[in-house]
């Protein structure tokens, strides 16, 4: 009897567990139509300004005209552009050959949370900006897939095709993405809350970086975790553990709260850094349209400088 007993619980805990999901995804399933209107329109915005992340290279299309060098061959020249004035000008073509781009959105149950100040939970932000990039970049001729989720992709409705997926998607939510090998020179984007171990996170972002593959982290915080604007006695319950803690007046805590979440972003920043990465910090009370502007930016230089949010004339490694 003991053995039934326990192989009922354990049903019944699975159950449990499937129900969940079922009633996640349905109440995600209900939002989408909102996130992908909102991510159309801030792509659209985008667009509007870009053509793509052009670059010199062997294709039919024209880029640009740029001044000859010494020790390049003759033929390299256009004599019909030089012969308007006193310089040689070589006629560069557009590259043509298309990158990958894997984006993962974290979808554990931290990334439900959002407060008083602001009316977008971190999850809704963080699929509009992925669904938003994932339309710039598909126009510019790139390839997007989602880790362990989707295949990359060229298709014009990607949009649509991720959202299916991530609906449909019926898996335990982990934190951080799972450990794959995105090829050289691709491209990878982390768009998440990061309130993992910054030992976990330094330890994934080294993994996706030794075959050379470029990153871009977007740690995505909802405001009242950045400032802990609560007073007198609060019950906080961690979302994905459901433990709990009661603050007698937490207006006290709010100094040292400060605190960790400085000391444990610099440890974000400084692994990424090392890693070549770079580190940006967004709220969810901020428009998501200079979140995807600068995101492209960075994904657009090419250079594998580091970009982040730190004011300017802080040295690196420093809370922002």
């Amino acid at each position: 009897m003991a053995q039934i007993r326990q192989d009922n619980s354990k049903a019944n805990s699975r159950n449990e567990a499937v129900d969940a999901a079922a009633g996640k995804s349905r109440k995600l399933a209900a939002r989408m139509p909102r996130l992908i209107l909102e991510a159309r329109r801030i792509a659209a915005t985008v667009i509007h300004g870009l053509h793509g992340r052009r670059r010199a290279g062997t294709g039919e299309n024209f880029w640009q005209y740029r001044h000859f060098m010494n020790g390049e061959p003759s033929h390299n020249v256009d004599w019909r552009r030089s012969a308007r004035d006193d310089h040689l000008y070589v006629r560069e073509r557009e590259w043509e050959s298309s990158h990958t781009i894997w984006i993962w959105i974290d979808r554990s149950a931290s990334m439900e949370f959002n407060s008083h100040l602001t009316e977008w939970s971190k999850l809704d932000r963080a699929l509009v900006v992925a669904f938003a990039l994932a339309e710039v970049l598909v126009q510019g001729g790139e390839r997007v897939g989602i880790p362990g989720l989707m295949r990359p992709t060229a298709n014009r409705n990607v949009i649509e095709t991720m959202a299916q997926v991530i609906v449909h998607d019926a898996a335990e939510q982990p934190s951080l993405p799972p450990n794959f090998a995105p090829a050289p020179f691709s491209e990878v984007v982390l768009l998440s809350d990061l309130w993992s171990p910054a030992s976990d996170f330094r330890a994934i972002v080294s993994q996706l970086a030794a075959n050379g593959a470029r990153g871009h982290v977007v740690q995505i915080v909802d405001p009242a975790e950045e400032t802990l604007p609560y007073a007198g006695r609060v019950e906080f319950i961690e979302s994905e553990s459901g433990a709990s803690i009661t603050a007698g007046r937490a207006e006290k805590w709010r100094t040292d709260y400060q605190g960790i979440v400085a000391n444990h972003r610099a440890a974000l920043r400084d692994a990424s850094e090392k890693s070549g990465w770079s580190f940006t910090v967004h709220r969810t009370d901020r428009g998501p349209t200079e979140l995807l502007f600068a995101v492209h930016a960075r994904m657009g230089a090419g250079a594998y400088a580091v970009f982040n949010d730190r004011p300017s004339g802080q040295s690196a490694g420093k809370p922002a």
